[in-house]
């Protein structure tokens, strides 16, 4: 996409995009705009409407924002605006942006109008967005200079673009290796270093929990290793992001909702995205991430309830369920990164449990970690930007629910209440005492409704969230 700012609308021809606040339906006072009058009748800027009108070679949308705005809904009017009225735009659109916007609020109208030329159907022949054609140009007509802003509102919605494609695909191809490949090239394209395990040397160093789960696949797991490292750094943060490329439940098979599976690697594909945003941005923070990837399927060769394995930690581990798989990978994962790296701040997303979900629903992930410093500022970041957190607890006294009287630990409570603390406990017998580690089950919010499709998919949760608390720091 190409942007230009102009100062005038007198010789423009294409669709002009006017977003509108809120005023009183019964005011007399029409709203007016380039020589377009219209009726507070028909419309007067109600959050979630617009009204077309042709005039002068142009189409002009009026945008209903409604009286209070947030970052959220702005770009979520903005998004459905570019995805509804695809047919209306040409090759050539101009945004009035009101004198009020600041400059969080020019990125997220950007950001929105880049997020609606997704398209699902990535295996029909739909014709192109018109937004997606790299000869589309933006015009803009702004109070000042906001061209930081809006280069910034690209960034973060082509780091989001590319997260919805990778949950989106079919687990036929999105692979471990898949993850494994697109690692690689973001890494070149945009300037950080890859390191991926394959079996044979994740065998050789000792991730057992992070094989045992792979073991019924035929394609080999992929220990990915991304780190983003700019001069002069000012902290380092680790993430792991739970890599599920497809999840049958293993040989504890899952009875229902199984088609939806292939989401399993949101938290993987988060992180991925975060690292493309955060080294976009040149963010002067080291970063350093890891995604084991790979498939819990089913044959003579998967891993067994009541089985006993062993970790990276080397602590020893009772299989209850193989369904409860997420959390043996994240584990070898936490345990690599803090071993090897010693990040200040560790942060793992995860679609780990239905229980998750069960207590906060699809409003916001849940938050664990005994780090109030870290908490605050995960909640400020998600606030900001509309990805919700909610702590929950992490105390000692859910500790008794992962002991095993054959191992160090056993890997589900078998119980039918706080299971997302349970396993929040598991993950955190891993991470040798951090002092700044949290964990964020993103199962409610990583796959939900939106204007692309009947169906559910990507939301890209945690990809502006974890860049926004590093730009915080």
């Amino acid at each position: 996409m190409k942007t230009k700012q102009i100062k005038t609308l007198d010789a423009f021809i294409g669709t002009i995009l006017i977003p509108v606040y809120e005023t009183n339906a019964k005011s007399i006072v029409p709203i007016e705009y380039h020589g377009v009058t219209v009726s507070s009748k028909v419309f007067y800027g109600k959050k979630d409407t617009h009204y077309l009108v042709d005039k002068y070679d142009c189409t002009h949308i009026f945008i209903g924002l409604g009286k209070e705005i947030d970052y959220k809904s702005i770009k979520t009017i903005f998004r459905r605006i570019a995805s509804k009225q695809k047919e209306v735009f040409g090759q050539t659109v101009a945004l009035v942006f009101p004198d009020q916007f600041k400059a969080d609020e020019v990125e997220a109208a950007v950001s929105g109008l880049i997020l609606g030329t997704y398209d699902l159907g990535h295996y029909k022949k739909n014709e192109a967005h018109p937004f997606a054609n790299e000869n589309f140009e933006l015009k803009y007509i702004a109070k000042g200079e906001i061209e930081e802003a809006i280069n910034k509102g690209i960034k973060i919605a082509n780091a989001q673009l590319e997260t919805f494609n990778l949950v989106d695909l079919p687990p036929n191809k999105v692979n471990p290796k898949y993850l494994a490949d697109w690692a690689t090239q973001a890494g070149k394209k945009y300037g950080f270093d890859v390191t991926v395990f394959g079996k044979e040397k994740s065998t050789e160093i000792g991730l057992h929990s992070f094989l045992s789960v792979g073991k019924g696949s035929a394609n080999e797991p992929q220990f990915i290793i991304m780190d983003y490292k700019p001069e002069k750094a000012k902290k380092h943060i680790g993430l792991v992001g739970k890599g599920i490329t497809f999840d049958t439940g293993g040989l504890n098979i899952k009875t229902a909702g199984m088609v939806q599976m292939k989401c399993d690697m949101a938290g993987a594909a988060a992180v991925l995205g975060a690292m493309q945003l955060v080294s976009d941005l040149q963010l002067p923070y080291r970063v350093t991430a890891i995604v084991p990837a790979c498939e819990n399927s089913v044959d003579a060769h998967s891993f067994m309830p009541s089985d006993v394995i062993q970790s990276y930690a080397g602590h020893s581990i009772e299989i209850i369920d193989t369904d409860a798989e997420g959390r043996l990978i994240l584990v070898d994962g936490l345990s690599y990164l803090i071993k090897n790296y010693q990040p200040e701040t560790v942060i793992d997303l995860a679609t780990l449990t239905g229980s998750v979900v069960g207590t906060l629903g699809y409003e916001c992930a849940g938050l664990f970690t005994n780090n109030q410093e870290l908490s605050q500022k995960l909640q400020q970041s998600g606030d900001a930007i509309g990805e919700r957190l909610w702590q929950l607890p992490l105390w000692d006294a859910y500790k008794s629910d992962i002991d095993s009287e054959i191992a160090d630990v056993k890997n589900y409570s078998g119980k039918p209440v706080a299971g997302a603390i349970s396993a929040a406990k598991f993950l955190e017998y891993f991470t040798e005492d951090h002092k700044s580690w949290a964990h964020l089950d993103i199962a409610g919010v990583a796959f939900g409704d939106s204007e692309f499709a009947k169906t559910k998919h990507a939301t890209a949760y945690g990809v502006h969230l974890i860049t926004k608390f590093i730009e915080n720091l």
